[in-house]
């Protein structure tokens, strides 16, 4: 399910340091221009939640997202944490609200 770079796994001892390591859910955002994304948020995990150990860390997705991504790659990027799924999200049609059809860079069309 869950892949953690290295990056990321620092950036998460960082995070934590000091403190107690609760669960970290992974979820579908509210779209933005770019379309929905997959966003990060401390929650222990429910009933139905695939939950994964990854990085010293327990990690949980609600069954129906995890089904729809496959996996997930966590990287940290200039001091920011960036989720890839496996499978990607579709772009908005017609491109996205930043660029109303036409061609920003952001959305890629």
């Amino acid at each position: 399910m869950i892949t953690v770079t290295d990056a990321a796994a620092r950036a998460l001892d960082e995070f934590f340091a000091g403190r107690e390591r609760g669960g970290i859910r992974i979820y579908l955002a509210p779209d933005s221009a770019d379309g929905p994304h997959l966003a990060l948020v401390m929650d222990e995990a429910g009933e139905e939640d695939r939950v994964e150990e990854a990085a010293g860390c327990t990690f949980c997705m609600h069954e129906r997202l995890a089904a729809q991504v496959g996996s997930v790659l966590l990287d940290c990027v200039d001091d920011e944490f960036v989720l890839r799924p496996g499978t990607p999200f579709s772009r908005p049609a017609g491109g996205c609200a930043g660029c109303r059809g036409g061609s920003c860079g952001s959305c890629g069309q």
